[in-house]
Formats: structure tokens, sequence, C-alpha cells
């Protein structure tokens, strides 16, 4: 049968800014101005969400690829945070999850300063989602109706927009230099997050992509990083056969957020 899988990443649940379910938003009656921005960014990007993995349902497999929680958020003395109580920030990772309603989850580890440094608290989603077939790993390989699927959530940043796709093909050739070792399978899809910016590759043997983000703003993306950052998460369709046309990206655009010059 055809199997849909879609793939969402850096949820980065806990932050003002990352993806976060209703019963977390920011109070209507709050007056703060930079709460303002949150409440609304906090609604609408609920919104995208959860309407568009309501259109892609029934999902047979959701991939969830690491930093679904933000941290403690120890470089920015917490002040970006909805909360710092990491069990709570993964009670709203489950809830994000439990939204697609899929009959698989896959989650991978995300980085150590957003999931734990000394404890993997991602570890918790396996006994706490409503799906019943989850599992947990670092560096997933899996087959779907004959493709196989290469996930992690780490790579490399470029700072180059040229050069983003240097990182995927990097990682498909350690792919092929691995399963010559017999070591890994042939991967036909290599899928990689973290960067919070979507990009893809793909010749006649695989495709990688980089998947987009569901989290957007930052202290560290503002004052450390360049480049655009890319809101939304991918989709695949497996034939029966084995064929796929490759994957499909669902963006979300909030133009409101945009930086405007500043009046002198």
């Amino acid at each position: 049968m055809k199997k849909r899988i879609v793939v969402i990443s850096d949820t980065h649940c806990g932050h003002r800014f990352g993806l976060t379910p209703p019963a977390w938003w920011a109070s209507e009656e709050s007056t703060d101005d930079r709460l303002q921005k949150h409440k609304k960014f906090q609604r609408e990007f609920w919104e995208f969400y959860s309407s568009e993995i309501e259109r892609l349902k029934p999902i047979d497999i959701l991939i969830a690829n690491g930093d679904m929680i933000e941290g403690k958020g120890v470089n920015t003395g917490g002040i970006e945070l909805i909360t710092s109580d990491r069990h709570e920030q993964v009670r709203m990772a489950k809830t994000v999850i439990d939204t697609a309603e899929a009959q698989a989850v896959r989650v991978s580890y995300g980085t150590a300063y957003h999931s734990g440094k000394d404890e993997d608290f991602e570890s918790l989603l396996r006994d706490t989602v409503a799906c019943k077939d989850v599992k947990v790993s670092g560096h997933p390989f899996f087959e779907v109706n004959g493709c196989i699927f290469d996930i992690k959530h780490k790579i490399s940043r470029s700072t180059i927009p040229h050069g983003r796709i240097t990182p995927l093909i990097r990682a498909a050739l350690w792919n092929a230099i691995w399963n010559a070792r017999g070591r890994q399978p042939k991967a036909k899809f290599i899928i990689r997050s973290h960067v919070h910016y979507y990009e893809s590759w793909k010749n006649a043997e695989w495709e990688g992509i980089i998947t987009p983000a569901l989290q957007y703003n930052s202290i560290y993306g503002i004052r450390e990083c360049e480049g655009v950052v890319d809101i939304g998460f991918i989709y695949f369709d497996v034939e029966d056969d084995g064929s796929c046309k490759g994957h499909e990206a669902v963006l979300a655009d909030f133009g409101y957020l945009q930086v405007s010059a500043e009046e002198l």
C-alpha cells in the first residue's frame, strides 16, 4: 500500500517562537509589548501546522527529526522561554506529535544543548505519545516499500548560499562508503535538519533534503547567523512498488515578522 511519510523537526517546544500548542499560548490579557508579537505568532503558527497536518492525513509515518524541545535556554538566561521545565516541554512536543495521528512515529535525537547534556529528554516521547509504534534513535535507517531513508538531525551549516547543498552531498558520499563496507544500507533519501533552512538536491540515485524548521526567531539566530530562515515541514508519498516522485515541502510565510528599516 502507498505510505505517506511526514517529516517535522526543530519545533523547539518551550521557546516563545517555537511551535506552541494552544494550552501554552501567551495570555490574551497580557499587555507586554514583547508578548503581543508572541501571541499573534503562536496562534497563527499553530493554525498553519495543525491545518496542514490535517490536510495530509492519514499519515502512516511521522518522523520527528530532533530538537523537539528548547531546553533550559542557558545561553540566553532563559528569557526566551515559555517554561524551563523540560518535562513540560516534552508534553508540548507530545501534543505536536499526537496532532498528526500517525500510525508510526520515529524520533531522532536532537542536540545536547536543547535536549539534555546529561540525559536525553526526547527519550520520554517513546512512552508518552499516543501512538503505540514509537522508536527513538540517533541515526535511524528504515525501509518503506523498498525505499531506504537515512535520517539524522544534525548537519553542518554553510555561511554561503551556494554551499548549502555541500553537506548533503558529503552525507551521501559517506553513506556510499559505509555501504561499500557493508555497514549501512544504500539510502534513496537522505534527510537532515538542525540549520533552520530548507535545501534539497537530487540525482538519478538519491535525493537529499535539509528540512525547514518549526521555529522562527531567537536571540542566537539574530545575533550570530546570516541567511534566511525557512518555516515548515516536508512529506513523501511512497507507492506500493517503491516508486516515489520525491518530497513535497509545506512552507509558511509570516511576513509581519520581517525586519524593517529604522528611521533616524
